[in-house]
């Protein structure tokens, strides 16, 4: 009837001629071999080995990639030897809330992957690319260089979801530190926040921003250049900056909240004496201090003047556990993210070229601080999952790589882009501040499946391996 009882894995990474991430990826590999299923029974064997090809990092995904595609392939797989429509196969074993992960631990928050799948399932449709008078046979598979008039073009549909885990893991002590600084400037209350934490173009800058004028209800904001000086934050990876150095700003703030309002009962208690026993009512907002019932206490300019009010205050995710080298089992994740895709392609099996046409996506974010970053870090994703199914991919012989720039190693540009649909969901995780997700990598574990899936609908084709290339499609039609 459809329902997984029993998954074995055999995963082999190639680590390249030296460690690097490699073990790490290989256990992120493996704890996510079996997808945000449920299932009764796992083995799963993942194994990295050095080998005389150049040495393998970490990147996007970092591990959960490589076994998203493998999963989502085999559900393609076992639907149609069962004659069930895929996305039905899916809804009888997604995750829920409390589901158990093959390591045992349960997933202790939102699990949404059903109405994920269900609502990529009701988006509605691109139209089909137009064949009769007045079409335009540039916008067919391989457009500017398209040779035919697309006789031989065929429409896919692909869908898939995946897991992903937020944050360091296995017992990695993973933690950020953020100083705030609150004085008055010109009669004016600035906000300064200092962390070390990278902006790789994610966005921090401006959600560390967000937060601080949030927390401290001031409009001005400083956020400094990352100086080390302050105290770690760790790597800009792993889909953690919101969540750690965004915790960490939170809470500085908040000290510095409590500071002012402790300061301000000092001063101004004899004349607003619910400051004594109701601080926490008290609230900072457009550069005043406000009681429970909106009432002003006192502008911030007047309290503070030329005090400075300053805490450095580091947070922790919560704690992880290394997995059990016997048995398999721990908690090793903190977190963990859900995102599902539905590519709509076109196939000339004639040129072996593919034009993807649309890509729709649902994700749960938690939280979206900031809805535009979020929707960039879903599109950015979205694109390099993209890349990996029909594009990127290093060409390795006898040790050397054979297409070390641009030139040859192809990314998606601008001309390869479909419109991405998205879908965002937001159900807190309780355990995160502001009930934050963490975003960036999340998309690129079910994207890639996706768009194969879409082409192997249009083919008949197995396609089990990435990228798929022109002769990949034409050398077995």
């Amino acid at each position: 009837e459809g329902k997984l009882v029993y998954v074995k894995a055999n995963i082999v990474l190639d680590g390249g001629a030296y460690a690097s991430s490699s073990p790490a990826v290989c256990a992120n590999a493996a704890c996510f071999a079996v997808g945000p299923y449920e299932v009764e029974s796992a083995t799963i064997d993942a194994y990295v080995a050095y080998t005389n090809n150049p040495p393998c990092g970490a990147m996007r995904g970092f591990g959960a990639v490589q076994t998203g595609f493998a999963y989502e392939s085999q559900m393609d797989k076992i639907a149609e030897t069962l004659g069930m429509d895929p996305i039905e196969l899916r809804l009888k074993n997604a995750m829920v809330r409390n589901s158990l992960m093959p390591t045992g631990q349960p997933v202790d928050s939102a699990a949404p992957v059903a109405e994920i799948l269900e609502k990529l399932r009701d988006m509605p449709l691109p139209p089909l690319t137009a064949t009769t008078d007045g079409f335009d046979v540039i916008e067919l598979p391989g457009g500017a260089s398209n040779v035919t008039h697309g006789e031989g073009v065929r429409r896919g549909i692909g869908y898939a979801v995946g897991i992903k885990n937020i944050g360091f893991s296995e017992g990695f002590d993973d933690y950020s530190t953020a100083k705030v600084r609150l004085q008055i400037i010109n009669g004016e209350p600035v906000v300064e926040v200092h962390t070390a934490a990278a902006e790789v173009g994610q966005g921090l800058v401006t959600l560390k921003g967000q937060i601080a004028r949030t927390e401290l209800g001031v409009q001005r904001v400083v956020v400094h250049v990352s100086d080390t000086q302050v105290g770690s934050a760790g790597s800009t990876s792993a889909s953690r900056q919101s969540y750690v150095t965004g915790g960490a700003v939170m809470t500085a703030c908040r000290a510095v909240r409590d500071e002012v309002l402790l300061y301000a009962m000092e001063k101004l208690g004899h004349l607003h004496p619910h400051l004594l026993h109701f601080r926490a009512n008290y609230k900072m907002i457009n550069g005043e201090i406000r009681d429970g019932e909106d009432h002003l206490v006192s502008s911030l300019a007047d309290l503070v003047k030329d005090r400075v009010f300053e805490c450095t205050r580091e947070y922790r995710h919560r704690p992880t556990t290394p997995i059990d080298p016997i048995t398999g089992q721990g908690l090793p994740h903190a977190q963990f993210a859900f995102a599902g895709h539905r590519a709509v392609v076109d196939v000339d099996i004639e040129t072996g070229m593919v034009k993807v046409i649309e890509m729709a996506t649902v994700q749960d974010v938690g939280k979206a601080l900031n809805p535009q970053a979020v929707e960039g870090q879903i599109e950015g994703g979205t694109a390099q999952g993209l890349g990996l199914a029909i594009l990127e991919e290093i060409q390795v012989v006898n040790g050397k790589v054979k297409n070390p720039s641009f030139t040859d190693y192809l990314i998606p540009t601008v001309l390869d882009m479909p419109p991405v649909r998205s879908i965002i969901l937001e159900y807190a995780d309780e355990h995160a501040p502001y009930g934050l997700r963490g975003v960036g990598e999340a998309p690129t574990i079910s994207s890639t499946p996706a768009v194969v899936a879409a082409i192997r609908q249009a083919t008949g084709l197995a396609l089990t391996r990435v990228p798929v290339r022109p002769e990949h499609i034409t050398s077995t039609i």
